[in-house]
């Protein structure tokens, strides 16, 4: 079975991003989409129903090492990027929280979905982004913390990491949904770096809709 594999949130020199790995629904029952994602060693890994001659959207299940989540933006724009990438003109991707609206501008893609869909974080503001460096994982031992704190309020511009020991991740090198979480909670758009120096993009919207957007690159294939 192959896993193909792409970096999610890379910076502009396509360096860091969170890897996520997309395996074709077709090749493997359901029943063993949780022990694939245990084994792939990633943060989360979709498995996509893959969209038929002139379908414009796809189906996907998201599941991390430990159990599966409703929505991940990390893994719907690493799809979205993948699919498009392949010839794929999707623009709604299918996850179980509902409809995940995908646009391309420039080199980001994006997701548009609501916060509630989002797994719950706790959001931890710190003092100066040399805090959020010195944070240690084991500080954080319980449910998923997105600790935070502001390079340059003016700019609207954020240096964030994320810890969910209780989710199989030690830490997370770009998490979407958290950020998704983040401008919610601060009701503005943000650009966040997170991790070794992933950069998210977010836009607050109305009526609770929020865009997490980032650059794709491909990685190797993976046999599983």
């Amino acid at each position: 079975m192959d896993l193909e594999v792409v970096h999610v949130f890379i910076d502009d020199d396509g360096r860091h991003g969170n890897a996520l790995g997309i395996v074709d629904a077709a090749s493997v029952p359901p029943k063993d989409y949780q022990y694939i994602a245990a084994r792939s060693g990633l943060a989360t890994t979709v498995f996509v129903d893959m969209p038929t001659d002139g379908s414009d959207s796809a189906r996907a299940s998201i599941f991390g090492p430990e159990t599966e989540f409703a929505f991940a933006g990390q893994s719907v724009v690493g799809l979205a990027w993948w699919l498009i990438e392949r010839g794929y003109p999707i623009d709604t991707v299918h996850v179980s929280a509902g409809p995940v609206e995908i646009r391309q501008s420039g080199k980001l893609t994006w997701a548009k979905t609501l916060a509630e869909w989002a797994p719950h974080f706790s959001l931890v503001p710190l003092e100066t982004p040399k805090d959020v460096a010195n944070t240690r994982a084991r500080d954080y031992p319980a449910n998923p913390h997105y600790v935070w704190a502001w390079a340059d309020k003016l700019d609207y511009r954020v240096r964030a990491r994320m810890f969910a020991r209780e989710l199989g991740i030690e830490e997370d090198e770009a998490t979407g949904a958290a950020a998704v979480r983040l401008t919610a909670a601060l009701r503005h758009a943000l650009l966040i770096e997170q991790g070794k120096g992933s950069v998210l993009h977010t836009m607050f919207g109305t009526r609770g809709w929020i865009e997490i957007g980032g650059r794709v690159r491909a990685g190797r294939t993976r046999t599983l």
